[in-house]
């Protein structure tokens, strides 16, 4: 009996093992974006995101990008012009929407979920700031850099309380705040940031550093100086 549980067990740890490596190669390729529009998490990765998302690693992974992102920033000499800008996506970004993904009915994205449901937790202005995102961002500030928040939402429903919920999280002060105008609705956000952000350039501003956890926020036209990456294995948009 002893030798068929200890058989049992083997089996199911190398389950385990198997699917967990299947996962990770998974989320490598969603992270380098070789896996492109895919619209939920694996039904076989749901364990292994919730996991991912809970118990440390994505926060690891996010400390990683702001202190990468904070010695590049330190390397650059400024004008003393006041125009080298940061721009910061908002949405798993700035903010993080983890206590709305983390729901069971959404499973950080393992299941199909009501847009609605996201909108309204949106509007409740309770998003606390990604620590490491924060952190960021005061070290930019003491650095004298200009902040700039870029977001693909929408810019008549959500303006008004992520603007309240950006000072109550720490972000206490930018040069700019662009939403997506109802107009742009249809708009993809590679296409909408590279517009607003060549609109930034025009204006005499230059983009230093520019951070997302979206591939559509990183790349196109007048990307900066240099892009960061945050992790996010939980959605996709183009």
């Amino acid at each position: 009996m002893s030798e068929l549980l200890f058989v049992v067990v083997l089996l199911l740890s190398t389950f385990a093992a198997t699917s967990n490596g299947n996962c990770l190669s998974w989320r490598l390729s969603v992270e380098t974006n070789n896996l492109r529009n895919w619209k939920l998490v694996p039904n076989e990765c749901a364990t292994y995101v919730k996991m991912y998302m809970e118990r440390g690693q994505y926060h690891q992974d996010c400390d990683i990008v702001a202190d990468t992102a904070v010695e590049f920033a330190k390397t650059v000499k400024l004008a003393g012009d006041g125009k080298e800008i940061w721009v910061f996506d908002i949405d798993e970004t700035a903010l993080s929407n983890l206590p709305f993904y983390a729901r069971p009915d959404v499973a950080y994205g393992a299941k199909s979920y009501n847009w609605t449901g996201l909108g309204e937790w949106i509007k409740e202005g309770k998003a606390p700031a990604n620590p490491s995102m924060l952190k960021l961002y005061k070290e930019l500030i003491a650095l004298k850099y200009k902040i700039v928040f870029l977001t693909g939402a929408n810019e008549e429903r959500f303006m008004k309380p992520r603007i309240s919920n950006l000072k109550n999280a720490g972000y206490t002060t930018w040069e700019k705040l662009i939403f997506k105008p109802g107009a742009e609705k249809g708009t993809p956000t590679k296409i909408f940031k590279s517009k607003k952000r060549k609109e930034l350039e025009t204006a005499g501003y230059r983009i230093v550093g520019n951070v997302g956890d979206q591939w559509g926020d990183l790349v196109g036209d007048y990307v900066g100086m240099r892009t960061f990456k945050l992790p996010n294995p939980m959605y996709y948009v183009a």
